[in-house]
């Protein structure tokens, strides 16, 4: 399996996340779909690193049903739930064959006190999640469906993008109707606005039904998002 540390971004995020590996020597463990690495209600003590694979995260509402609250890449941190109440709000369940790095939140704190990157490294990736969830709640209460899931497709890409991984063709680990689920649309919606976005040539699909599709240019995703905003022009009197 690839290194997180080969891959994680920038120089200086690699470098931090050599620092965590040295110093606390997580332990590693590998996972396979459908594999829960912590569930609601378990009581906190960990978070985990993303090595490899994908996640999501998935609250249980009040009726029992299923939401996908969240998408975790490599190099992503998990558990950061935890913190606040010493039980996990969550589930954290992988989507395909990947690895995480197991940390001790009380040797984590520990570190952090000796080694000052550490601390930045944690509060980096804090950081990063509440921006993406502000950007993912504003996606769903103000775009229009096509450009929400224009929008999903850009995020996914541009995620593997940062981490040196390739963009012209993305393998979703989700179902349709677990990307309607995570964007709060009906799986015929979703069904829909990707055969738009295939109809406008935005994106391709290698074979009709698969999870491969084709991205010629991530730009045009956030072009697409773009025009579904443009406000309609005025009609001539």
């Amino acid at each position: 399996m690839t290194d997180i540390t080969a891959t994680a971004g920038t120089a200086s995020t690699a470098d931090m996340l050599r620092l965590l590996c040295d110093r606390l020597c997580p332990q590693r463990r590998v996972v396979h779909t459908g594999d829960a690495i912590y569930q609601a209600g378990e009581r906190f003590g960990k978070l985990y690193i993303l090595s490899s694979g994908f996640f999501k995260i998935v609250n249980l509402a009040a009726d029992g049903r299923e939401q996908v609250v969240g998408l975790k890449f490599r190099g992503d941190w998990l558990g950061f739930d935890g913190i606040a109440d010493g039980h996990y709000a969550c589930d954290a369940v992988a989507m395909d064959t990947g690895e995480v790095w197991v940390v001790p939140y009380g040797a984590l704190l520990a570190a952090c006190m000796q080694h000052p990157p550490l601390l930045q490294l944690l509060h980096a990736a804090m950081s990063r999640e509440i921006a993406h969830d502000r950007d993912s709640l504003m996606s769903v209460c103000t775009l229009p469906a096509d450009a929400r899931v224009a929008d999903f497709l850009r995020y996914w890409a541009e995620s593997l993008a940062e981490r040196g991984m390739r963009t012209d063709q993305i393998t979703l680990r989700m179902t349709r109707a677990e990307i309607g689920n995570y964007l709060g649309m009906t799986l015929e919606t979703v069904s829909r606005a990707l055969s738009r976005l295939a109809r406008d040539k935005v994106i391709g699909f290698a074979e009709k039904g698969r999870r491969d599709v084709r991205i010629p240019d991530v730009g045009a995703l956030s072009a697409f998002v773009q025009r579904c905003l443009a406000p309609a022009a005025p009609m001539l009197q």
